[in-house]
């Protein structure tokens, strides 16, 4: 598993933390678990002041892969939790897709560069499950847009991601992790010791907010891996058709 999360450095004060599951960059506990020991690693020592959270190949993460696992089994939200309680600040260069729990985990960085070309989609409803690892969307988005995206499962692209606020900054395809470092540099480029407190407060209890939240969302997800509408859900999804959802 350490081969799947590397980390280099991009500037003096800027580290890259690179995932790789290419095509599609599906995750599990294992490897959300990795991301979380590298950032670590980072706010034990050296000079890192803000990450820049990249994936290798044409997607960013397309979260789990229902059809091989039931990412509710194992530690998977447990590691999520400690994502989201990261000391340093985390700068996602999202590529290709960011879907479902993939979307989640783009939700960890405090920001998300985009470009035209990347879509984004909270996909859960259309696979008939109860959505899972986005807590902070609604406070990306706000309440009414994030009911939207997650009763619809609306699929966004770039700079329509970019006009509602969940990606902060759009760029072309060809500078998109150029541009992450250059944003993640503007922030090391502040008292690191300020921007940490500022970002604590900001950030409140949102560790606590989010392993409360994985827990309920957890219980709801085993409630319905069992239904006909997930199996369905999951089908569709594979052979790229329409569900026909039937309510059991």
């Amino acid at each position: 598993m350490e081969s799947e999360v590397s980390t280099r450095q991009a500037t003096e004060h800027v580290t890259l933390v690179e995932f790789s599951r290419p095509p599609h960059n599906y995750f599990d506990g294992a490897l959300i678990g990795a991301i979380a020991d590298a950032y670590e690693r980072l706010e034990r020592g050296g000079s890192c002041r803000a990450i820049v959270l990249c994936s290798e190949g044409k997607h960013f993460c397309a979260g789990a892969n229902f059809a091989a696992e039931n990412p509710a089994e194992g530690d998977l939200y447990e590691q999520a939790v400690r994502l989201f309680a990261a000391r340093l600040p985390v700068v996602a260069a999202v590529q290709g897709a960011a879907v479902g729990g993939g979307l989640g985990v783009a939700l960890s960085a405090d920001f998300r560069v985009a470009s035209p070309d990347s879509r984004f989609s909270a996909n859960f409803a259309r696979l008939g499950i109860h959505h899972g690892f986005a807590v902070t969307l609604p406070l990306v988005v706000g309440h009414q847009r994030a009911l939207e995206l997650l009763y619809t499962g609306v699929r966004l692209g770039g700079e329509q991601a970019h006009a509602i606020g969940l990606c902060d900054r759009l760029v072309a395809s060809d500078r998109l992790r150029e541009q992450a470092v250059a944003l993640a540099g503007e922030i090391a480029a502040s008292s690191p010791l300020a921007v940490r407190a500022i970002r604590e407060t900001m950030r409140g209890q949102l560790a606590e907010r989010v392993r409360e939240a994985t827990a309920h969302e957890a219980d709801e997800q085993a409630k319905l891996f069992a239904t006909s509408d997930f199996r369905e859900g999951v089908s569709a999804a594979a052979e790229r058709r329409p569900p026909r959802f039937t309510g059991s």
